[in-house]
């Protein structure tokens, strides 16, 4: 019974990590996407020859769009690390009632603590340098 709880502790684990890793990527990709949309835009923006105000609509809105889908990444990592801390508690437990646990070192949950940190704090640059950037290039 134990093993196959091991199991399915260790699957939950890497279904977690599979979606950790397609949250990240997606607000990479978004991030970067909307940075380069924004940013043509409100160049477009600047000439007073072509100005239309649909260029700041457009702005505004991906910058809402850009705003959602990092809320919502975030908040996936947010509850990706918890899910994560909680199924490894139960492993360390698993281990130390088994008398094994010596084979697995406690530091690495700080360490799994701060990659979810990491990987936010690249969320957030991007983020914020998606929605900076053109907001430089509209107005300065």
């Amino acid at each position: 019974m134990l093993e196959k709880i091991h199991q399915h502790i260790v699957s939950e684990l890497n279904q977690g990590a599979k979606t950790d890793t397609i949250f990240v990527i997606t607000a990479i990709v978004f991030n970067l996407i909307v940075l380069g949309v924004n940013s043509g835009v409100a160049g477009s923006a600047t000439n007073q020859d072509t100005y239309s105000a649909v260029n700041d609509v457009v702005l505004i809105v991906f910058v809402v769009l850009l705003i959602f889908v990092n809320i919502i990444s975030v908040t996936a990592l947010t509850v990706g690390k918890q899910t994560r801390h909680k199924l490894l508690n139960g492993l360390l437990a698993m281990y130390s009632d088994n008398e094994v646990d010596k084979y697995y070192d406690t530091s690495l949950l700080t360490n799994y603590d701060k990659r979810y940190t990491l990987f936010t704090g690249v969320i957030l640059c991007l983020a914020a340098t998606a929605v900076v950037v053109p907001l430089i290039i509209r107005f300065v």
